[in-house]
């Protein structure tokens, strides 16, 4: 599709006289060739491509015309899921994708993720702001069913677990929801949810938590652990440290002032300059950018399914993109890790 930007991404020369590299990315040139390349979503029943395309900065950072750009960049490389907020631009972000999906008739094509209880009309978890939220972004994005409902408790909802759940199990049952992930839940709360699933309520099946390689600590631990022995499929937001990990600013000289030079400004230190020159030598080695890198090291972790990636252009989305096929030796691993120490 024109203007997708994807036609302007230099193609890697090819040797045919040697074999591919066991760690070369997923050719990603010609549309739809990453269309057979797709993962199960922990227990939901859907199968996506192993990286999500955030909504996150439609509607506030990039305009209508540039998402839907971002949006056919992403969907021409073979992607199929979509995660997005009521909250994100006060719901501008589910607008601008439902417009998408309907111009481009692909709702049936796409995975959709939906994380509610932050927006100002509806904000909570308890029963009456949950179903409010959910039919005011049924409507926004122009569909009648979430794949994917995100219960998001990360300000300390104090909605009870059991009232949520049970509006939940209304939801599914009526067809307005496929399936129930979460964010912000700790680890005590996974595990109270699914005691209460074995009385019939329905399973939290996604975790959509803030996970990259400068950020560990809130999920390796007592979160990490509970995932894995429930079955949850992982799905990291923030992947790129609000694209510090992109490796695009290295100085405050580069650093903008905005909200989003101030995520940024957190990591321009000893510590985040020693990462990136571990993601430029790995990213060196195998022809990939540093954002992909990133992505990839994600992938490297087994409990992950697919990370969360917004993007302020299509050739964002080609670059993390690239991570898909990507393994990391186990030396590049530990040089990552060891980096961010």
């Amino acid at each position: 599709m024109s203007g997708s930007g994807v036609e302007n991404v230099p193609s890697a020369r090819l040797r045919r006289d040697r074999p591919p590299h066991p760690s070369a990315p997923v050719t990603l040139q010609g549309p739809g060739l990453g269309s057979h390349v797709r993962v199960p979503l922990g227990e939901t029943g859907f199968d996506v491509f192993p990286l999500f395309l955030g909504g996150g900065e439609f509607g506030w950072n990039v305009d209508a015309k540039s998402s839907h750009d971002i949006l056919d960049a992403y969907a021409e490389l073979g992607g199929n899921a979509l995660h997005t907020a009521d909250s994100y631009a006060a719901g501008r972000s589910e607008f601008i994708i439902g417009e998408w999906m309907r111009t481009r008739r692909v709702r049936d094509d796409v995975v959709l993720t939906v994380r509610v209880g932050r927006h100002p009309d509806n904000p909570g978890l308890d029963s009456v702001n949950l179903v409010r939220a959910v039919e005011a972004s049924l409507q926004r994005l122009g569909t009648d069913r979430i794949d994917v409902l995100s219960l998001d408790a990360a300000r300390g909802d104090a909605a009870i677990l059991e009232d949520t759940l049970a509006t939940s199990e209304w939801l599914v049952e009526s067809g307005k929801v496929r399936a129930i992930g979460a964010h912000g839940y700790t680890a005590a709360q996974l595990v109270e949810a699914r005691i209460l699933s074995s009385a019939g309520y329905p399973r939290i099946t996604v975790l959509d938590v803030p996970y990259n390689v400068l950020r560990r600590d809130e999920f390796d631990g007592d979160l990490r652990l509970i995932a894995a022995a429930q079955g949850i499929a992982v799905t990291p937001s923030h992947p790129l440290a609000h694209g510090f990990l992109a490796g695009e600013t290295r100085t405050r000289d580069q650093q903008s002032r905005s909200v989003r030079g101030s995520q940024l400004a957190m990591h321009l230190n000893r510590r985040g300059s020693k990462v990136l020159r571990a993601l430029d030598a790995v990213g060196t080695e195998l022809g990939i950018p540093d954002a992909a890198v990133a992505v990839a090291w994600l992938l490297a972790q087994k409990i992950v399914a697919a990370p969360i990636v917004n993007a302020f252009a299509p050739r964002h989305v080609v670059e993390c993109m690239r991570a898909v096929g990507v393994r990391l030796s186990r030396a590049q691993l530990s040089d990552i890790a060891r980096a961010a120490e």
